[in-house]
């Protein structure tokens, strides 16, 4: 919620131990809205003496790039003001000073600037799992994370943190398109929607962030490729790849690269 947000960031200004959930430095749909909903649910269950902050992996000044995650959290009235950016704390400091816990959440990688938190890792929430077909399936980390928390402590799901990752999962499943979700996936929105029967309609929902997707909203060609820009290395070699979305009539009319 908004209160466990700004307390968090009130309580950081003093040193304490840190627990920092963070995700993908795409900082993503899936990716923003699990660290969000797992720091909340660790801020619950923790130990007193132990402040749990989510952490978006950006840095402040990128954030508009990020058209989906902030008309989510536009609907929820939820202020990018009560956010943490990476570039606003400093995990290695924290982490020198023996501070530091990490759970990943959409990743299972820290970047190379990062290697030295690899210690600091308590947890990671991967969507990646291998089967026993030996074939490798994805689920979103918001799913792996609402099925934690209503397995652990499902009375700490409130109608907001429903719409979060009700929202969430609706938007990778959009994404992938594929004809059908997950039996994880429609097990766990079942159980959201009967909880909270006032939830707006998932076409709604998939309909406006559809339109959402599409709309660069006035974002530069640069800072459109920055929002989807994913990072490959291997450990010499790194390679940037974007997505770039567009209707397929202005893909039909667009010049020939």
């Amino acid at each position: 919620s908004e209160r466990f947000i700004n307390r968090s960031k009130n309580r950081s200004k003093r040193l304490e131990k840190v627990h920092v959930v963070i995700g993908h430095k795409s900082c993503d749909l899936d990716s923003l809205i699990s660290a969000f909903t797992y720091a909340y649910f660790l801020d619950k269950v923790s130990p007193p003496g132990v402040l749990c902050l989510p952490v978006l992996n950006i840095p402040r000044t990128e954030f508009n790039y990020f058209t989906e995650t902030r008309f989510i959290l536009e609907e929820l009235n939820i202020s990018e003001s009560f956010h943490i950016f990476r570039d606003e704390i400093n995990l290695h400091h924290l982490n020198e000073e023996g501070k530091l816990s990490l759970t990943l959440v959409n990743n299972n990688v820290l970047t190379s600037e990062d290697k030295t938190l690899e210690s600091a890792v308590v947890k990671v929430i991967n969507p990646v799992e291998q089967c026993d077909t030996g074939f490798e399936f994805w689920e979103p980390s918001s799913s792996l994370v609402a099925k934690e928390i209503l397995q652990e402590a499902p009375e700490l799901v409130t109608e907001q943190l429903a719409h979060l990752l009700r929202g969430s999962i609706l938007f990778n499943w959009m994404s992938i398109e594929s004809e059908k979700m997950t039996e994880k996936q429609e097990e766990i929105l079942s159980i959201l929607e009967e909880k909270f029967p006032d939830l707006p309609p998932r076409e709604d929902i998939i309909s406006v962030l559809q339109e959402t997707q599409c709309s660069a909203q006035g974002l530069s060609i640069e800072q459109t490729i920055l929002k989807d820009l994913k990072e490959l290395s291997d450990g010499e070699i790194k390679v940037g790849i974007s997505t770039m979305y567009m209707t397929l009539e202005t893909y039909e009319h667009a010049p020939i690269l």
